[in-house]
C-alpha cells in the first residue's frame, strides 16, 4: 500500500480515551491497542526491523529497509482526526500498526496496515480495521480506500471478509478496494463471530493446558498452595505439574523450582497462591516465561477496598498486555473433567464426574459447596470456573466458550453481578437457542458491590428480570432450584407443550402434584392423576407410565411414588427408567426423600455417570413441578421465532442526535428537555403527538385553542401538577373560548400552560425508557392509573427490542385484559402500541444520552378510531438527558475494562 503525502502537522489533540482497548487476538492471546504517539518512534523502527523483506514490500510497494526520519515523524505525529493511527502492543513491543489518512476535502480515507511476521494470522489486521473504521465514523469518514498488491492475498481477504460491501478493481498488479465503513448488520455479525472464536480460544487456553505450575506450592498442609498441588496430582492431571517454592527442593514428592523462570520447559498455566503483595512480581515473571494464562487464587485485592481494587486493576492490565487472561483473583479455581486431561486446578477436594453441564460460579467461597451439591445430585460437569473478583474472566467469556464446546449441553451460572449486561443478553440469547442457560442471581433485594466486601447496595431486580426474559435465560430463585432445573435439563428432553400427566401410587400425592401443576401455570393432561394404588405392581406402574408417554395429549410426565410396605418395591425404579429411556417426552419423578438421580433411575454412561434418559427425582412434588414449569417456559421461548428489529425508514436519527447533543453541549451535566425540544425529538422518531402549544396567558391560550381546533385540554407545566387532574392541573374537554379562559384562571401556580387537542376516548397507558447505570436501558409498558402505579404493574424488556418483544411487552402487564376487550369493550389497537414501543426503543438505542423518557398518557383506542384517523396519540411526556452510562452504541471489539 502506498503512503500519500499530507500537509504539515497541526497541533495534535489528545485522542479520545475510548480509543484505547485490550483485545483478544484470534489465537486467544491478548494484546493492547491504543492511538499512536510520538514516543512510539523507536517501537515503529523495531517493528520495521523485525519484519521480513516481503512484509515491508507488501506494505510500501518497494524494498524499504527502514523509515526515514521524515517518514518516522509523519507516521508518529497525527492529528487524531484526518490522520489516525493505532498501534498494537504485546508488553512494550509494537507488533502491528494501522492508519488512515483522509483525502483532503472528501469523506474518503486511505487505510493501511503493517503486522509483524511473527504475529500475522492472529487477526490483528481485522481488529485494526474495526477500530479504524469506528474512529473514522466518529470523524465523519464515510469510505475507506485500500490499495493492495495482488499477491498479498491475506490482506485482500482482510478487507473482503470484514462484512463491508467493497467494490474492487485491478490495474498494474494492484487491487484497488473501496468500501463504506458504516456499521451494517453484516459487519457487526462478522465482528461478533470473530469475537466468539477469539474469546472461546482464550478460555480454552485456561481450561486445556498441557502443563501447570503452582506458584506458592507448599508442604504445609494448612496452606492453599499445598491443597492446589494435591488436588492437581490426586485428580491425575495428564501433563507435567511444576511446584514453585524457593524454600523447598520437593513439594509432595515433586521436584520444586525457585521461580517460574527456572522451569526448563514451557508452562501453559500458572496457578498463583502467594500473598497479594507478591502477585505483581509473579505476573511479570510469567510474562517473561510466556505463560499463556493465570489463575490467581490469592485474596487481598478488590474485596478489601479501593487500594486493593487498584492493585487488581494493574494486575489484570499487566497480564493482558503480556498476552494472558486471568481467572480471579480471590477465586476457587477451574476444573475440566475431560478424561484425556483431568484438570482440577481448584481448592475443591472432590469434583463431580464427567458430564454435559458447564458451571460458572462467581463466588469463590461458595464454590466448594456448589460443587459438592452437583456431585451429590449426580450432575456431571464438563468444566467449572470460579471467577472470584471477576477482574478479567467473567460469565460472558464462559458463554462464548460453551456456545461451541461439543462437550457442554447445559450451562449453569451463579452470578453476583454483571460486567457487561448488554453483551450478556446477546450471548445468552445466542447460546440459549441451542443450549439452555440456567442462572441464579444473588442479591435480589440486597447485593454486594463487586470488589468491596461488606458493602450492600440495592439491586435493580426489574433490570435482572427483564434481562433474563429477553435473553431466554431460565431464571431460578435459589441454588437448590438451579440444580433442580439443571438435573432435569441434563437428563431429559424439552417438553413440546404445557400438558402434564401424573402417574403414581398415591392419590394424596397425585393431588399435590396436580395443584402444583396448575399453580405454576401448566395444564393437566387428564382430569385426575392416574393412581395404580398402594398395592399396584411394578408392571402396572410401567403400563400406566407407558400409556401416558404414548398419549398425544401429554407433553410431560410426573411420576409420584410412595414405597409400598411390601417386598419388590425396588422394582418400581427400573420400571420407570425403562419407560423414560424410550420416551421423547420428559419424565421426572418425586420419589420422596431423594434428590438428583438415584441409582435405580440412572442410565450410566461410559464414565459411570447418569446419561440421557436417566430420571431426575425430587424430594417434594412441588420442586419437581417448579423445575418442569421453568423448563417448559424455556422450551416455549426456544420455539418462538427470533423476531426482527424493524428498520423504521421514516426515522430522522441525524436530526434527533443533533438536537440532543446540542442540548447536552450547553448543559454537560445534563438537564430535562423543554416541551418544544421533546416534541421535536419525538417527531423525529415518528411518534404520533397531539397538537400542542405552550402559553403564558389566557388570551394566548384561546388563540392556541382556535388554531388547534376545539375541543382542547389545558395542562399545567408545573412538575407537581403534571397529569394531576385531582389537583386541578389538567382541565379536559374545553369546547370554546370562555371555557379555555375559565380553565386557565383555575389552574394553580403561575407556570406556563399547555394547550392541547382533545384525544379520542381510549385507554391511558404509560411507556418509559429508564437508564440503569449497571444494566443499560429498559423499556417499560403499563396501563395508566393509580391502581397499576400502586401495584407496580409494569412489563420490562431490554434493548434492542424486536417486533416479538414489543408484542410480549404489550401483553405483559396483569392489566392486559383492559386493552383486550374487558367486559365487552372493544379491543384497542395493539399494533399501534407495538409500533410506538419499537420507535421509543429505537430512540433509546440510537441516543444513549437520553437517560429517561416518559410518555404519559399514551391514549390508545380501537383500530378504527373516529378522531383524526389515529388510534393512538401521545398526550404528554418528559425526557432527561445526560452523559451516557452503560448504554453505549456497539463498537469495535474490546475486552471489558478491568474491574
Amino acid at each position: 500500500m502506498t503512503e500519500r503525502p499530507t500537509g504539515p502537522d497541526e497541533a495534535a489533540p489528545t485522542p479520545p480515551p475510548h480509543w484505547e482497548a485490550d483485545i483478544v487476538a484470534a489465537d486467544g492471546g491478548t494484546v493492547h491497542l491504543r492511538p499512536i504517539c510520538p514516543e512510539d518512534a523507536d517501537g515503529l523502527t523495531g517493528l520495521m526491523e523485525r519484519s521480513s523483506d516481503q512484509t515491508r514490500y507488501y506494505r510500501f510497494f518497494g524494498p524499504m529497509k527502514r523509515l526515514s526520519d521524515k517518514d518516522l515523524h509523519r507516521f508518529t505525529h497525527v492529528d487524531h482526526d484526518a490522520r489516525v493511527a493505532f498501534v498494537v502492543l504485546l508488553g512494550d513491543q509494537v507488533i502491528a500498526v494501522g492508519r488512515y489518512d483522509r483525502y483532503p476535502g472528501t469523506d474518503d480515507a486511505e487505510v493501511a496496515f503493517l503486522v509483524e511476521d511473527a504475529h500475522q494470522r492472529r487477526g490483528l489486521g481485522s481488529v485494526l480495521l474495526e477500530h479504524l473504521a469506528a474512529a473514522g465514523r466518529e470523524r465523519g469518514i464515510k469510505r475507506f480506500v485500500a490499495e493492495v498488491l495482488a499477491q498479498n492475498s491475506t490482506m485482500v481477504r482482510v478487507f473482503q471478509d470484514a462484512g463491508y460491501k467493497a467494490s474492487r478493481s485491478y490495474e498494474d498488479g494492484i487491487v484497488h478496494l473501496t468500501f463504506p465503513i458504516e456499521q451494517t448488520e453484516d459487519a457487526l455479525a462478522v465482528a461478533y463471530e470473530r469475537e466468539q472464536r477469539s474469546e472461546s480460544r482464550s478460555i480454552a487456553r485456561l481450561l486445556t493446558p498441557s502443563s501447570v505450575a503452582v506458584v506458592g506450592a507448599s508442604n504445609d498442609e494448612g496452606k492453599i498452595g499445598n491443597a492446589l498441588l494435591r488436588h492437581l496430582l490426586d485428580y491425575g492431571f495428564a501433563g507435567p505439574v511444576y511446584p514453585v517454592n524457593p524454600s523447598a527442593r520437593h513439594v509432595r514428592g515433586v521436584p520444586a523450582y525457585d521461580d517460574i523462570e527456572s522451569i526448563p520447559d514451557d508452562v501453559d498455566l500458572a496457578v498463583v497462591a502467594v500473598p497479594a503483595g507478591e502477585v505483581t512480581g509473579v505476573v511479570e515473571a510469567c510474562r517473561r516465561k510466556r505463560v499463556r494464562g493465570l489463575i490467581v487464587v490469592s485474596g487481598g485485592f478488590g474485596e478489601v477496598g479501593p487500594e486493593g481494587r487498584e492493585v487488581e486493576r494493574r494486575l489484570v492490565a499487566s497480564a493482558r498486555a503480556s498476552g494472558m487472561r486471568v481467572v480471579g483473583p480471590n477465586c476457587l479455581g477451574v476444573v475440566n473433567t475431560d478424561p484425556a486431561l483431568r484438570l482440577n486446578a481448584s481448592l475443591a477436594p472432590m469434583v463431580p464426574g464427567r458430564g454435559r453441564v458447564g458451571f460458572f460460579a462467581q463466588s469463590g467461597a461458595l464454590g466448594v459447596a456448589l460443587l459438592e451439591q452437583a456431585r451429590s445430585r449426580g450432575i456431571g460437569l464438563s468444566t467449572f470456573v470460579s471467577a472470584g473478583n471477576r477482574a478479567d474472566v467473567s460469565g460472558n467469556d464462559l458463554l462464548q466458550y460453551w456456545s461451541t464446546d461439543p462437550g457442554t449441553e447445559v450451562v449453569l451460572l451463579h452470578l453476583e453481578s454483571f460486567g457487561n449486561p448488554r453483551k450478556f443478553a446477546r450471548l445468552a440469547r445466542t447460546v440459549g437457542r441451542t443450549k439452555p442457560v440456567v442462572a441464579v442471581k444473588s442479591g435480589r433485594h440486597v447485593g454486594v458491590t463487586p470488589g468491596l466486601a461488606g458493602t450492600s447496595v440495592a439491586v435493580p431486580e426489574q433490570s435482572v428480570a427483564a434481562l433474563f426474559a429477553s435473553a431466554g435465560v431460565i431464571r431460578v430463585e435459589t441454588v437448590a432450584q438451579m440444580f433442580d432445573v439443571g438435573t432435569l435439563l441434563a437428563h431429559q428432553p424439552l417438553p413440546a407443550g404445557n400438558r402434564v400427566a401424573i402417574v403414581g401410587n398415591s392419590t394424596a400425592i397425585g393431588v399435590l402434584v396436580a395443584d402444583a401443576v396448575l399453580e405454576e401455570g401448566l395444564d393437566l393432561a387428564h382430569e385426575a392423576p392416574v393412581d395404580i394404588g398402594v398395592s399396584g405392581t411394578p408392571e402396572e406402574f410401567r403400563d400406566a407410565l407407558q400409556a401416558a408417554v404414548d398419549d398425544d395429549r401429554v407433553d410431560a410426565v410426573v411420576a409420584v411414588f410412595l414405597p409400598p410396605l411390601m417386598a419388590g418395591s425396588h422394582e418400581f425404579g427400573p420400571a420407570l427408567r425403562e419407560v423414560a429411556v424410550g420416551s421423547s417426552k420428559p419424565v421426572l419423578a418425586s420419589f420422596l426423600s431423594t434428590e438428583g438421580v438415584p441409582p435405580e433411575l440412572a442410565v450410566p454412561d461410559e464414565h459411570g455417570m447418569p446419561a440421557r434418559g436417566s430420571v431426575p427425582s425430587y424430594s417434594t412434588p412441588e420442586r419437581a413441578v417448579i423445575a418442569l414449569a421453568k423448563v417448559a417456559e424455556y422450551a416455549r421461548w426456544r420455539r418462538r421465532p427470533v423476531g426482527d428489529v424493524p428498520e423504521l425508514p421514516d426515522v430522522d436519527e441525524a436530526a434527533a442526535r443533533a438536537l440532543v447533543r446540542g442540548a447536552l453541549k450547553a448543559a454537560p451535566a445534563g438537564r430535562e428537555l423543554d416541551d418544544d425540544e421533546l416534541i421535536a425529538l419525538l417527531g423525529a422518531y415518528g411518534v404520533p403527538l397531539l397538537g400542542t402549544r405552550t402559553v403564558t396567558d389566557a388570551e394566548a391560550a384561546v388563540a392556541a385553542a382556535e388554531e388547534i381546533g376545539y375541543p382542547v385540554v389545558l395542562k399545567s407545566t408545573a412538575p407537581w401538577l403534571r397529569h394531576r387532574s385531582d389537583l386541578g392541573g389538567v382541565r379536559l374537554d374545553l369546547a370554546d373560548a370562555d371555557a379555555v379562559r375559565a380553565a386557565f384562571a383555575a389552574i394553580p401556580s403561575g407556570d406556563p400552560v399547555i394547550v392541547q387537542e382533545m384525544a379520542a376516548p381510549g385507554v391511558a397507558t404509560v411507556v418509559e425508557i429508564v437508564d440503569d447505570p449497571s444494566f443499560g436501558a429498559l423499556v417499560s409498558f403499563g396501563v395508566g392509573g393509580v391502581a397499576t402505579e400502586l401495584l407496580g404493574d409494569r412489563a420490562f424488556r431490554t434493548l434492542p427490542l424486536s417486533d416479538l418483544d414489543a408484542a410480549e411487552l404489550v401483553r405483559g402487564p396483569r392489566a392486559w385484559p383492559l386493552l383486550n376487550g374487558w367486559r365487552g369493550s372493544e379491543p384497542v389497537d395493539t399494533a399501534a402500541l407495538e409500533d410506538l414501543l419499537l420507535r421509543v426503543a429505537r430512540l433509546a438505542d440510537d441516543l444513549p444520552e437520553v437517560l429517561r423518557l416518559t410518555l404519559e398518557p399514551v391514549i390508545v383506542g380501537p383500530a378504527n378510531p373516529w378522531h383524526g384517523g389515529r388510534s393512538l396519540v401521545v398526550a404528554g411526556g418528559t425526557a432527561s438527558i445526560g452523559p451516557p452510562t452503560a448504554r453505549v452504541e456497539p463498537g469495535p471489539r474490546r475486552m471489558r475494562s478491568p474491574v
